[in-house]
């Protein structure tokens, strides 16, 4: 598979041995390395409190702990995470405004234990938001710009000087 990004004569940059769509300076590449390490640690931080919340820290009374799956969805991103999907971090950065929103309801209503969980929830919602945002900035910025209409463009500056 051929980066269509890059010119053909440009070496592929990677990332432990995966690459990535572009040429990236080795800065940008630790930087993307990092904020990626990040980024698994925070999804992985969520995925764990969720299981610990709901079956063992303070489930909902009367409960079955079937509220625990709703962790699923951010383990289906760990593999994503972990290839440099940028889709991935794009959805991601998406679907964690829900468990956000659930932290903030649950941070207003629940009292005790399962409201510092909460805001503990809504704390790692934020901060993976903003990795997954910065992570995406770092990726996309050495992407050349799309050029519409070149054509007319290159006709333009000729018909001007004529």
């Amino acid at each position: 598979m051929t980066d269509r990004t890059a010119p053909p004569s440009a070496p592929r940059a990677s990332l432990a041995d995966e690459p990535l769509a572009g040429v990236h300076t080795p800065e940008r590449l630790r930087h993307i390395g990092l904020v990626r390490a990040v980024t698994v640690l925070l999804t992985g931080g969520l995925i764990a409190l969720g299981l610990a919340w709901e079956l063992w820290l303070a489930p909902l009374p009367g409960g079955t702990g079937a509220l625990a799956l709703k962790v699923l969805p951010l383990t289906l991103a760990i593999a994503g995470l972990l290839r440099h999907r940028l889709y991935t971090y794009r959805w991601l950065s998406l679907l964690v405004w829900l468990y956000f929103t659930e932290g903030v309801v649950r941070a207003t209503g629940d009292a005790g234990w399962s409201q510092g969980l909460a805001m503990l929830e809504t704390a790692l919602s934020v901060l993976l938001f903003a990795a997954c945002a910065v992570y995406v900035r770092l990726r996309l910025k050495v992407l050349p710009p799309k050029v519409k209409g070149s054509k007319g463009h290159d006709q333009g500056s000729q018909h001007d000087a004529a």
